[in-house]
C-alpha cells in the first residue's frame, strides 16, 4: 500500500488520533474511578442521594 507523497503527514495523524482517543479512555476511567470513591466517601459519611428517597416522602 502506498500512501504517496502525503505519507508522513497521514501516518502522524492517525497516530495523534489514536493517542489523543487512548488519553481520553484513561482520563475518563480515572475519572469514573474517582467519583466512585467520593461517592462511596459521602456516603459512608451519612449523605444520602435523593433518588434513594421513597416515593412517598416529600423534601
Amino acid at each position: 500500500m502506498s500512501l504517496g507523497p502525503y505519507a508522513s503527514f497521514i501516518v502522524t495523524s492517525y497516530g495523534l488520533v489514536a493517542f489523543v482517543v487512548v488519553a481520553l479512555i484513561v482520563w475518563i476511567a480515572l475519572d469514573f474511578r474517582q467519583q466512585k470513591q467520593a461517592l462511596r466517601n459521602l456516603e459512608a459519611s451519612g449523605v444520602t442521594r435523593r433518588s434513594a428517597q421513597r416515593s412517598g416522602e416529600s423534601s
